[in-house]
């Protein structure tokens, strides 16, 4: 085999390996736009309506850290004694 028999037979595998991938890129384009038709049809890239939240009736005052130190403290009580 010559070096120009070589030669041609990689620019054909070349050409041809390049066609591949270039042929999947616009398959793969023409997909994502016809999903993204679909899904714009169907009304699936509308967010659902948030809900106002439900505000605390009481609030607890911030300087009164008693009842998180304690509920800290028997968790770390309960963690151990395990």
């Amino acid at each position: 085999m010559y070096v120009s028999d070589m030669l041609s037979q990689s620019v054909i595998l070349t050409l041809l390996g390049m066609g591949v991938v270039f042929s999947f890129l616009i398959i793969m384009i023409l997909a994502m736009y016809l999903l993204h038709a679909v899904i714009h049809a169907l009304k699936w890239d509308k967010e659902p309506e948030k809900k106002e939240p439900v505000k605390a009736s009481a609030p607890v005052p911030a300087s009164d850290d008693s009842a998180v130190v304690a509920a800290i403290a028997t968790a770390l009580h309960e963690k151990l004694s395990v």
